[in-house]
């Protein structure tokens, strides 16, 4: 048997080596999205693997499969260490690819060399999600060969561009992947200090929506008054999607108004950088606005720019909007009814184009598992402080696919991040005290669930 103390000595004397080896896959622009290098996404799953044959996995592979058009899936690793008999197995998730970094200017220093400011590390993936892939690492470099149960590691390519190939790639290797219980290392902790278990996530639709009033552009001295531009009707458009009180408008859509814990609104200006005077939207509590219920965000749009605009009449103006759905809601019925919304509130009779994009399944895990309060210890030994459940607004559209091909699954969602992360953002950064608590947690999971601690 092991102590928590001892656990907790090899944590922290093993977590400058945990730091160095995810300052090198920071340095890897491991971005995912098509118009960016792939062999670095490459170059960053032969490291991690290379990693994982370190900490003593015996069978380590890069791997993809083919989407249907024949192209091959961003690589992924898939690394196994088999348990005692009739221990069980447990799946650790993780990817290495990352966003684009975005807006040079956004950033203190390089988003690709990992920099030490105070507690926090910057960089690109720093937090979302290589640190995930560390906890992993960490934990089992510091319980060595003292498992006591069988591992799975699963780290994905291709997270950052919506997972196209997860569902071939766990029916392709499903007799690799399957396990008891899975520990998908990509969400956040409640704040930097208090450990959480994400219990619910919203789901994702998503679709671009084009307005046309003319066939081609006319000079708007001659022309405008009895016809507006395609923006203002964009923009009319749009403003229905929302009431009065900012509640999102389209009819039929399941909204929760309930959430498990408080979240101050001080607390959500700051960690937003929520600008002085603005009125939080919606009505009911803050969490469940954030959380269990739907939120409508136009993510893009297509129109001239400023620094080019002449005297015409906007013909044609297309937006691409992101709406997050509550727990509970089908994904198809969600599509449906904003579709119908959008249609049906064509401004002065314009014509309305919607094309569908990603669909995503939410995630309810409120169900209480055995599981579930063997990780709620572990935080609570790894932080000195009791876990709190919690939604995540944002969406992890594959839970629910791990779900479907491991119905008998167990799936823990933990992560590494916190609200001052910055994930997908300019100055992505990971507190270098949490993520050392988070591979003291994981350690204590994998050896609770082996009988081990």
């Amino acid at each position: 048997m092991i102590t928590v103390e001892t656990l907790a000595h090899r944590t922290h004397e093993a977590f400058a080596q945990v730091r160095a080896d995810l300052e090198d896959l920071v340095r890897i622009p491991s971005v995912s999205a098509s118009a960016f290098d792939q062999a670095h996404v490459r170059a960053s799953a032969e490291a991690v693997a290379a990693l994982l044959r370190g900490v003593g996995m015996p069978q380590v592979d890069v791997l993809s499969v083919e989407v249907p058009d024949g192209e091959p899936g961003r690589p992924a690793v898939v690394a196994h260490r088999p348990g005692p008999a009739g221990s069980p197995t447990v799946l650790l998730y993780a990817h290495h690819d990352v966003q684009p970094p975005g807006e040079a200017a956004g950033w203190t220093s390089d988003p690709f060399e990992p920099t030490r400011r105070g507690e926090r590390l910057y960089g690109r993936g720093a937090a979302d999600d290589k640190a995930g892939i560390m906890a992993h690492v960490g934990a089992l470099r510091v319980l060595g060969d003292e498992l006591g149960v069988g591992v799975t590691v699963f780290v994905e390519g291709e997270e950052e561009i919506g997972s196209p190939t997860f569902t071939p790639f766990l029916r392709t290797f499903r007799d690799r992947l399957a396990a008891d219980v899975i520990v998908v290392a990509d969400s956040s902790n409640w704040k930097v200090g208090v450990p959480a278990l994400t219990t619910s996530l919203r789901g994702l639709v998503d679709c671009e929506v084009e307005v046309r009033v003319l066939g081609h552009a006319v000079h708007s001295g001659m022309f405008g008054g009895p016809v507006l531009d395609a923006v203002t009707l964009m923009s009319r458009l749009v403003a229905t999607l929302h009431d009065d009180a900012g509640d999102v408008a389209v009819a039929g859509l399941v909204a929760q108004d309930e959430a498990a814990v408080d979240y101050p609104e001080d607390e959500l200006r700051a960690d937003a950088a929520v600008v002085d005077g603005y009125r939080m939207a919606g009505t009911g509590a803050l969490a469940a606005r954030l959380w269990t219920k739907p939120a409508i965000s136009v993510i893009g749009i297509d129109a001239t720019d400023v620094a080019h605009a002449s005297n015409t009449i906007a013909p044609v103006c297309r937006a691409k909007l992101s709406m997050r759905i509550a727990p509970g809601q089908d994904p198809a019925e969600a599509e449906r009814l904003l579709h119908e919304h959008l249609l049906a509130h064509a401004p002065f009779g314009a014509q309305v184009t919607v094309t569908p994009g990603e669909r995503g399944q939410a995630f309810d895990a409120t169900e209480d598992t055995a599981e579930m309060r063997t990780a709620r210890w572990a935080f609570a030994e790894a932080w000195g402080h009791e876990p709190v459940d919690i939604g995540v607004g944002g969406s992890i559209p594959f839970i629910s696919e791990l779900q479907e091909v491991f119905p008998q699954a167990k799936i823990l969602v933990t992560g590494v991040e916190d609200p001052d992360s910055r994930a997908h953002s300019e100055d992505e950064s990971v507190h270098l005290g949490e993520l050392e608590r988070v591979v003291l947690a994981e350690a204590l999971l994998l050896a609770r669930l082996g009988g081990q601690v």
